[in-house]
C-alpha cells in the first residue's frame, strides 16, 4: 500500500468518527465523505499498522443517498460529516454505528433502537470559533488545525453567526486592535439572548465595555460579554475584563434555566425538551441522584417527582447556576467529583434512580463498580460516545442490571457525534 498510487475501492460500512470502511488486500481503510454501497478513487493518506486513512479523490458510483451539501464549507472546515446524504440515511448509518459499537464491546443491543430527532438545521445554540492571523473567524479544517473562515454555519441559531461577524469587526475598530484567538458564543432557544467569551492569546489593552457596546450595537440579543486571557502551559484560563450579565435564561421543558458563562448545557435547541422526557420517562419515587448534572438540566425536572434530589456537579462555572436552577424545589446541589460523592456515600443511602451524564471519557472503572455495589433499582445513562458507553454498560450488566431500553438521541445532525439514552433496571 503506498501513499502515492490511487486506487478504486468498494465502501462496506460506516464507522464512528464520519468515515466510512474500504477494504485493501485485506487491511480496514477509512474514507471520509462517503458512503455505503460507492465506489471511489481513493488515496492513501496516513498508514498504520492496523489501518490506514484515505482521502477520496472521485466518486467513481454514487449511491442514490448522496446530495449536494447545504455548506459551502463542506468538506474543507471540520465541523460537520454527513452533509453529503439526506437526513433520513444520517439516522440509519448512526443506528447501525451505535448497535456494532455495543456489540462489539460486548453487549447485546437492545432489538430495537428508538431514535429520537428533530430539525436537522439551525439546531446549535452554542459555537466556539478560532481568529485567523487576520483576525477572521472560522472553524478548524478538515484533517488540519489550520482556521477556516466561514461565512455561513447552516447548523448554528443564526443570531450566532451573525454575533461572530460582529466580534471580528468590532476587534478590527478597537483602538489598539483587539487580537482574537477563540470566540465562544452561546444564546437561549428563542435567539433573544446571547452570551459571549472572547479569548485572546495574551494581555489585550482595550476598553471592553466600548467593544461590547459596540458589538451589542449590531447584536441588540447580546446580554453578557467577558474578556478570556488562555491559560499556557497547564495553566487555567484568566478572566480579564467582563461587561452585562453572567447569565442567561434558557427555557426548556417549562423551567426558565440560568446557564453562565461556560456551563454546559444541551447544545441542540430543537431536542431539550423531547431528551429531558425521554430521560426522566415518567420515574417516580422518594430519592433520585443527577451526577455529572451541570446546571441542573434533568435535576429540576426529577424535583417534579422524587421527594428529594441530589445533583452532583464539580465545574466551577455550573454551580451558581444549579443552585439557582434547584432553589425552592426538593433538589440540593453538591460540589464535587462523583467518583469522591460516590466513595463518601458508601451504601449510606440507596436512591430509586441514578441518572448520568458524564463527559466523553464515560463513567469508567471505580464509578461503575461503585454504581454496580450500591444496587439503585433504576438507572439511566445519557452518553455521548457510544465506545465508553459500552465499555461502561458491560460493567454495569455484569452488575445485574438489564437494559431496558435504548435510544439513539440525534442531538448533532449533519456530524457524526450521537448521544445515546439508555434506561437499566436492577434484575
Amino acid at each position: 500500500m503506498t501513499f502515492s498510487a490511487s486506487q478504486i475501492v468498494q465502501m462496506e460500512k460506516p464507522v464512528y468518527g464520519g468515515a466510512c470502511l474500504a477494504r485493501i488486500d485485506g487491511k480496514a481503510v477509512f474514507v471520509p465523505l462517503t458512503l455505503p454501497g460507492e465506489r471511489v478513487r481513493v488515496r492513501i493518506v496516513e498508514e498504520k499498522r492496523g489501518y490506514a486513512t484515505a482521502e477520496c479523490e472521485e466518486i467513481v458510483v454514487a449511491v442514490p443517498e448522496r446530495i449536494a451539501p447545504a455548506c459551502r464549507h463542506f468538506g474543507s472546515c471540520g465541523g460537520c460529516h454527513y452533509q453529503h446524504t439526506d437526513y433520513a440515511t444520517q439516522l440509519r448509518l448512526k443506528q447501525a454505528i451505535l448497535r456494532e459499537t455495543l456489540e462489539r464491546g460486548g453487549v447485546r443491543a437492545a432489538a430495537e433502537i428508538a431514535v429520537l430527532a428533530g430539525q436537522p438545521w439551525g439546531y446549535r445554540n452554542r459555537i466556539r470559533l478560532a481568529a485567523d492571523a487576520a483576525g477572521r473567524l472560522g472553524y478548524r479544517g478538515r484533517r488540519s488545525h489550520a482556521v477556516v473562515p466561514v461565512s455561513e454555519c447552516p447548523i448554528a441559531a443564526p443570531l450566532l453567526m451573525q454575533a461572530a461577524v460582529a466580534i471580528a469587526e468590532a476587534a478590527q475598530r478597537c483602538v489598539p486592535k483587539m487580537r482574537l484567538s477563540e470566540v465562544a458564543l452561546y444564546c437561549n432557544a428563542e435567539e433573544t439572548a446571547l452570551l459571549a467569551s472572547v479569548l485572546a492569546e495574551r494581555p489585550v489593552k482595550c476598553d471592553f465595555d466600548a467593544f461590547a457596546r459596540d458589538v451589542m450595537e449590531h447584536v441588540p440579543a447580546l446580554r453578557g460579554a467577558e474578556l478570556v486571557m488562555e491559560g499556557h502551559t497547564g495553566g487555567s484560563a484568566r478572566v480579564l475584563a467582563r461587561w452585562g450579565d453572567a447569565a442567561i435564561t434558557y427555557c426548556a421543558a417549562g423551567f426558565e434555566y440560568r446557564v453562565d458563562h461556560g456551563a454546559f448545557f444541551q447544545v441542540n435547541r430543537w431536542l431539550v425538551d423531547a431528551l429531558v422526557e425521554r430521560v426522566i420517562a415518567g420515574q417516580r419515587g422518594a430519592l433520585a441522584w443527577d451526577l455529572f448534572a451541570g446546571v441542573g438540566l434533568f435535576a429540576r425536572q426529577l424535583a417534579k417527582h422524587f421527594a428529594r434530589v441530589v445533583a452532583v456537579e464539580s465545574a466551577p462555572a455550573a454551580m451558581p447556576a444549579l443552585e439557582a436552577n434547584l432553589r425552592g424545589t426538593a433538589g440540593t446541589a453538591v460540589r464535587a467529583e462523583t467518583l469522591d460523592f460516590l466513595k463518601k456515600m458508601g451504601t449510606s443511602e440507596r436512591p430509586d434512580l441514578i441518572v448520568v451524564d458524564p463527559p466523553r471519557t464515560g463513567l469508567g472503572k471505580e464509578i461503575t463498580a461503585l454504581l454496580g455495589a450500591l444496587q439503585a433499582p433504576a438507572m439511566t445513562y445519557v452518553s455521548c460516545d457510544p465506545a465508553t458507553l459500552a465499555r461502561d454498560l458491560r460493567a454495569l450488566v455484569a452488575a445485574d442490571y438489564v437494559i431496558e431500553s435504548v435510544t439513539m438521541a440525534d442531538l448533532f445532525p449533519q456530524t457524526f457525534h450521537l448521544e445515546t439514552v439508555v434506561q437499566l433496571r436492577r434484575a
